[in-house]
C-alpha cells in the first residue's frame, strides 16, 4: 500500500500486459515517429477513438474492493489518470495539451482528406508502448486521388541515458547536467501526402513538441519544433504562391521575423546535397524553439496556428489539379521526383535516422513518408526548355513566393 492511497487507488482490470507498464524505454533522441512492434490494428472511418486506459500493476484491496499500486505509478500512469478524471484543460501540463492537438488535428486532417476520396477509406493502426503512450497511424493507398496518404500521432514516454542527456544541453541548457537520466515525453504529428495526379504536389507537415521532466514529472527543460513544406513534379507558381502565403499569415500573426527566418530555414534543411537541388519549393522549418525563443504559451499558439492553415494551404491546391490530365511522360517525371524524395528521406534526414535507429522502433511508421512508387533512370536529362527543365530550374535556385 502507498503512502497516500487517495492519490494512487484507481480500479482496474487484470491483464497479462500489465508488468510491460512498469518497463523504462531506453530510447534516445530522434523518437517522434518511433514505437513499438506491439499494437492493435483497426480498420475504420478516419474518426479517431481514444484509446483505453492503461492496466496497471496489480496490489491489494481496500475494504471497498479498489485495487491500489504495489509501488508508485509511472508519470505516464499519472498522466492517464489525470486525463480520464480531469479531461485536458489550459491549466493542464503542456504534454498533455499538445497531445490533445495533435489527435484533434489529425482527425480534422484525415476526415478533410477522406472527403476528397470517399470510397478509399484510411487504414487506422493504432500501437502502443510498454513504457507509456502510443500512436496513430491513419493510411490510405492506391486511392483515386491519392496514391499514399499517410496522417500519424506518436505519443512516447521514456528515459534519456547520459549520453543523449550531453547531447541536448548544446542546445538546451536548462538540462539539468549532473543526472545519469532523464525523464521525457515526445509529441508529434508527422503528415505525407503523395497524389496520383503529376500536377497535385506532394506535402509534408510535421509538429513536435519534447520535455524532459524529473520523477515527479515536473518539467524542467521543452521545446517546440515542426514544419509544413510543397514538393511538385510540375510547377504552377500560384499553388506556390498560395502555399506560401498561408503559412507567412500564420507566421506574421506571431512574429514577422519568423517566415522569412523559417523559409530559409527550410530550404537548407530540404537539399539534396549529392544531387545540388532542393527537395521541393519549400515552406517553413524550426526546432528547439524554447523559452529563449519565447515562452511556452507563446510558442503553443504558434504550432496551433501553423497546424491550422494547412488545410487551406493545400486542399485548394490539389483539388483543382487533382483531375488535370496527363501522360506517360508526366508520370515518368513524377517517378523520377519521388525517387529525389525517397533519396533525402533515407540519406539526410535527421527524424528517419533518428528514428530507425531507436531500440523497438516502429518501421512501418517511421517510413510512412515514402511514396509507394519510385523511379531511378541512369543520367536522365531534362529536355531543353521544357516544363521539367524549369521545375530544375527552381529546385537548383530557391524563390521567394511572397
Amino acid at each position: 500500500m502507498v503512502a497516500n492511497p487517495s492519490l494512487h487507488r484507481v480500479k482496474i482490470e487484470a491483464s497479462a500486459k500489465a508488468k510491460a507498464l512498469r518497463d523504462q524505454a531506453r530510447a534516445a533522441i530522434g523518437i517522434i515517429e518511433a514505437g513499438n512492434n506491439s499494437r492493435r490494428r483497426t480498420t475504420t472511418s478516419p474518426t479517431i477513438t481514444k484509446r483505453k486506459g492503461p492496466q496497471w500493476s496489480l496490489g491489494t484491496q481496500d475494504p471497498s474492493g479498489n485495487r491500489c499500486f504495489t509501488e508508485a505509478p509511472s508519470i505516464a500512469d499519472r498522466d492517464t489518470i489525470a486525463k480520464r478524471e480531469s479531461g485536458v484543460t489550459e491549466n493542464s501540463p503542456m504534454r498533455l495539451r499538445m497531445e490533445a492537438l495533435i489527435k484533434e488535428k489529425q482527425n480534422e486532417i484525415a476526415a478533410a482528406l477522406q472527403k476528397l476520396d470517399p470510397s478509399n477509406k484510411f487504414r487506422i493502426d493504432t500501437w502502443t508502448r510498454p513504457a507509456g503512450g502510443g500512436g496513430i497511424s491513419c493510411v490510405q493507398q492506391d486511392g483515386h486521388v491519392f496514391e499514399k496518404a499517410g496522417v500519424n500521432t506518436s505519443i512516447v514516454y521514456g528515459t534519456l541515458p547520459r549520453l543523449a542527456i550531453e547531447k541536448m544541453r548544446v542546445n538546451h541548457k536548462a538540462i539539468d547536467p549532473d543526472v545519469d537520466s532523464l525523464e521525457f515525453f515526445a509529441a508529434g504529428l508527422s503528415l505525407v501526402l503523395h497524389p496520383q495526379n503529376p500536377n497535385a504536389p506532394t506535402v509534408h507537415l510535421n509538429y513536435r513538441y519534447f520535455e524532459t521532466m524529473d520523477k515527479d514529472g515536473i518539467c524542467n527543460a521543452w521545446w517546440f519544433g515542426g514544419g509544413t513544406d510543397l514538393t511538385p513534379s510540375y510547377l504552377y507558381d500560384e499553388d506556390a504562391i498560395h502555399f506560401h502565403k498561408c503559412i507567412k499569415d500564420a507566421c506574421d500573426k506571431h512574429d514577422r521575423s519568423y517566415y522569412p527566418r523559417f523559409k530559409s530555414w527550410c530550404d537548407k534543411y530540404f537539399y539534396i546535397p549529392h544531387r545540388g537541388e532542393a527537395r521541393g519549393v519549400g515552406g517553413i522549418f524550426f526546432d528547439d524553439l524554447d523559452q529563449e525563443e519565447k515562452d511556452q504559451e507563446q510558442l503553443f499558439s504558434f504550432v496551433k496556428d501553423c497546424l491550422s492553415s494547412f488545410l487551406p494551404g493545400y486542399l485548394p491546391i490539389v483539388g483543382r489539379r487533382k483531375d488535370m490530365p496527363f501522360g506517360e511522360r508526366e508520370k515518368q517525371w513524377q517517378q523520377l521526383r519521388r525517387g529525389r524524395y525517397v533519396e533525402f528521406n533515407l540519406v539526410h534526414d535527421r527524424g528517419t535516422s533518428f528514428g530507425l535507429n531507436t531500440p523497438s522502433a516502429r518501421v512501418e511508421s517511421i517510413l510512412m513518408s515514402l511514396p509507394l512508387t519510385a523511379r531511378w533512370m541512369y543520367m536522365h536529362e531534362a529536355e531543353k526548355g521544357s516544363r521539367e527543365e524549369r521545375m530544375l530550374g527552381v529546385l537548383r535556385q530557391p524563390a521567394d513566393w511572397v
